[in-house]
């Protein structure tokens, strides 16, 4: 499962390829393993996007799944198994990895940058700067982020038991990264609802710098 643009994408880990490479991108990356799994037609490529639920971890949209095939296919790390292959879209290439294909993937999927980078979350921003909100304001989005994490957990909790069935057993990649966000998604609902209760009790520091 599973970063050549000039400009730094936001969410794009530095350092994922040497500097005398064309940079790959997240999506650059995703696509390629998807083509290494088995050969497809582009709009194959974001059948499986959505099926799988990858936009869940992998921020890659439609127009950067055709961008990053042609980026891709420039740079012979895919290619084109099949000119006029049957197809439900109007695409009509089959498209697959090629051997440096695989080798770039492999190379980028060594970089530290995966293990270190730090992800600020827009909620703990908003907690950070919500001693200006509005009385009310408080509640009401520490209730909506309770809400949206609620429904986010029944989703994700339906799309690992389809996971299991298809991959038929628990010792894969996607089943540990939804383990995951269920168990980050349990997690924060119960501090949500901690702060919840706790609400009425909020004051300022009492040991403020002068």
């Amino acid at each position: 499962m599973t970063s050549p643009v000039k400009h730094k994408s936001k969410s794009r880990p530095d350092n994922l390829e040497p500097a005398n490479q064309t940079r790959l991108t997240i999506p650059d990356l995703v696509i390629l393993s998807l083509l290494a799994e088995r050969p497809m037609h582009g709009y194959e490529v974001n059948a499986t996007l959505e099926d799988r639920k990858i936009r869940d971890w992998a921020p890659v949209s439609r127009p950067q799944i055709y961008y990053s095939l042609d980026k891709l296919a420039k740079l012979r790390l895919i290619r084109v198994t099949s000119e006029n292959s049957p197809s439900a879209g109007p695409e009509r290439r089959v498209l697959e990895t090629t051997a440096a294909g695989k080798e770039r993937l492999a190379d980028a999927l060594e970089g530290k940058s995966w293990v270190n980078q730090k992800v600020h979350q827009a909620f703990l921003i908003w907690l950070a700067l919500s001693w200006r909100a509005r009385p009310r304001t408080f509640r009401k989005q520490l209730n909506a982020r309770k809400k949206i994490i609620e429904e986010k957990l029944a989703g994700e909790r339906a799309t690992l038991a389809d996971v299991l069935t298809e991959v038929g057993h628990p010792y894969h990649e996607a089943v540990w990264i939804l383990q995951l966000m269920i168990d980050q998604l349990k997690a924060e609902l119960r501090w949500v609802e901690r702060i919840l209760s706790e609400a009425d009790k909020r004051a300022p520091a009492r040991h403020s710098p002068q």
